[in-house]
């Protein structure tokens, strides 16, 4: 087959390797190299950095959409893909695109559609407390995650995974739906596409940093949640103790109270304990303004030494 793979983050670079496995993929399309980190100096997606290795021609075009992105939708055209494989490439495929290969165009996407459709599907099902989640092998329409449903793959969500974790297992999982799938397409039997139902549909909008910031009133079991869902990133984010600190762990405790939400219940070498709208959150893990990462006894510890 020739096949043309398009995805840009860290979490499609499995899915590559899976594509590239048989020396199949014929181009890679990434988005424009952006600034990035503290430097702000302009870096290529991991995905080039991936297809680079592998000697892959890249093409990175601003869109595809409208008169002035002909010329990349011919380039594309030229290619004469027999399957397009989309993975968190994070560019809009308008329907002249998607017409384009034999077998049109495949996507993973991490979540058990319809639930969690768009951009944040890990974290925002973190966030929401699901217990489990998945993967699934879309067959592209011009829809937001719309398309019927080729395979699947599921696995259980942990009481304590963080979203960078929970990215890394999908990832895995997504690269080994994705090599089935093209088993299965190569042996010539095209997995059947099962529309999605129309119940059950949720959107996992594109996190905001200005989310990060955590409200006490809320109950443990929400900020909790969050607390997991907004690891690596943007971190959760509270004023405490007199300074602004980001909470990288923390867990629910079921604990009735008397005191105003954000009030600090206890401090311990096994956490501080902060009261909140329902129950107390238990932060286990946090970050000091120009710091790194430390224990909530280490922190409590630094700040008796200075107090001293």
């Amino acid at each position: 087959m020739r096949i043309i793979f398009a995805g840009t983050p860290e979490f499609a670079v499995p899915s590559l390797r899976a594509a590239a496995a048989r020396n199949e993929v014929v181009a890679v399309y990434t988005q424009p190299d952006r600034p990035a980190g503290r430097g702000r100096g302009v870096t290529a997606s991991p995905v080039k950095l991936e297809a680079v290795q592998c000697g892959i021609p890249v093409l990175q075009p601003d869109n595809f959409k409208g008169a002035e992105a002909r010329d990349a939708r011919d380039a594309m055209r030229a290619l004469e893909p027999d399957l397009l494989v989309v993975v968190a490439y994070g560019l809009i495929m308008p329907q002249a695109v998607l017409d384009i290969p034999t077998h049109g165009c495949w996507n993973v996407h991490a979540s058990l559609l319809p639930r969690w459709r768009g951009a944040a599907p890990i974290q925002r099902a973190i966030q929401a407390g699901d217990t489990r989640t998945g993967v699934c092998l879309m067959q592209m329409e011009k829809g937001l995650d719309t398309g019927p449903v080729r395979l699947s793959l599921a696995l259980d969500i942990g009481a304590d995974e963080t979203g960078g974790q929970l990215h890394d297992r999908l990832a895995a999982l997504g690269a080994q739906l994705l090599s089935d799938g093209l088993g299965l397409l190569r042996a010539g039997f095209k997995p059947v596409a099962s529309p999605q139902p129309a119940a059950g549909v949720t959107y996992a909008h594109k996190l905001d940093k200005a989310e990060a910031k955590l409200d006490w009133t809320q109950s443990a079991t929400l900020l909790a949640n969050k607390v997991r869902a907004f690891n690596p990133w943007p971190v959760a984010e509270a004023r405490l103790l007199d300074e602004r600190l980001r909470i990288h762990g923390a867990v629910a405790l079921d604990e009735s109270h008397a005191i105003s939400p954000g009030d600090v219940l206890r401090m311990g070498r096994d956490g501080i304990d902060v009261a909140c709208g329902e129950g107390v959150l238990r932060i286990r893990t946090l970050q000091r303004e120009g710091g790194k990462p430390i224990t909530a006894a280490d922190y409590l510890n630094a700040r008796r030494h200075h107090a001293g």
